[in-house]
């Protein structure tokens, strides 16, 4: 065991054989030494849940953001702009606050959250279960699963199990590549083509070079959009979301309040079509 001696402070030692300690204190003594121990724990158990006050009274919500992953965060020569930065500002707004943003990497996200500089986290972040020691998640507000992109009309392929005898375009190494191999493997029989990109398994669909494309559902809104600002509308997202990740606000695991407040304001904008709005007008 290692010693508890600061080298140069000498520390004297208390005989414990023949006589404890305490027994050589005043009784009074004894008992102020007994209730100040015993209100030790209890000061470490009941740490008052006083954010979400704080914010009330200050007006601000202090955001923490990754200002470098379009299109829920850019900041740029235009300002400051995204998924997140709209949302952000909609839900202070319906929580009677401002949004105040402040910029960090994503290596720093965390820290600056449970450091206290930083009242929540708005940052496309996927729910992380190791995180959960110290962190606590909103109700999700944007699902960046797999998708299937196909033909508008006249596609063979509506859902994953039409791909039997067909060809699904991915891109190499991608996350939608290895749940291809997955479902090759569970669902049947079906070929499939690796790209060097999200574009280019798209593009292998719109030259009919593939019967369907396994993408994220962010990367293939984005191509879909680019597609559409030249007329083009060939090709569409079919079916239903083939897996789900879904993006949540983190908050301190004791600021339960503050959680329980922005749930509810997250049901208000999802249920008003507010969010909607927002997540259409940068990828749709």
């Amino acid at each position: 065991m290692r010693s508890r001696n600061i080298p140069g402070i000498k520390v004297p030692s208390i005989t414990t054989v023949g006589h404890h300690p305490m027994r050589k204190l005043s009784p009074a003594v004894r008992l102020l030494l007994l209730l100040v121990i015993g209100l030790i724990p209890l000061t470490g158990c009941s740490k008052r849940d006083d954010t979400w006050e704080r914010i009330e009274q200050s007006g601000v919500l202090r955001v923490g953001i990754d200002p470098t992953y379009p299109p829920f965060a850019l900041a740029d020569d235009a300002g400051l702009r995204g998924i997140d930065v709209d949302f952000a500002q909609a839900l202070a707004e319906e929580l009677g606050l401002e949004a105040q943003f402040t910029y960090f990497g994503y290596d720093g996200l965390y820290d600056a959250l449970t450091t206290g500089q930083v009242d929540v986290l708005i940052s496309a972040l996927v729910i992380l279960p190791e995180k959960t020691k110290d962190i606590a998640y909103s109700i999700p507000y944007f699902d960046a699963g797999l998708v299937l992109i196909a033909p508008a009309s006249g596609s063979p392929v509506a859902r994953i199990d039409d791909l039997n005898g067909k060809i699904l375009a991915v891109e190499l190494g991608s996350i939608g590549h290895v749940t291809a191999l997955e479902l090759q493997r569970n669902k049947g029989r079906f070929e499939i083509r690796t790209y060097g990109g999200v574009s280019e398994a798209l593009a292998a669909v719109g030259a009919g070079e593939a019967h369907a494309a396994l993408v994220d559902s962010i990367s293939g809104r984005l191509y879909l959009r680019e597609m559409k600002s030249q007329g083009d509308l060939s090709l569409a997202i079919v079916g239903n979301p083939v897996t789900s990740e879904p993006f949540a606000i983190a908050t301190r695991i004791d600021d339960r309040i503050l959680k329980a407040k922005l749930n509810e304001a997250i049901s208000r904008l999802i249920a008003a079509g507010k969010l909607t709005t927002i997540i259409e007008h940068h990828l749709d």
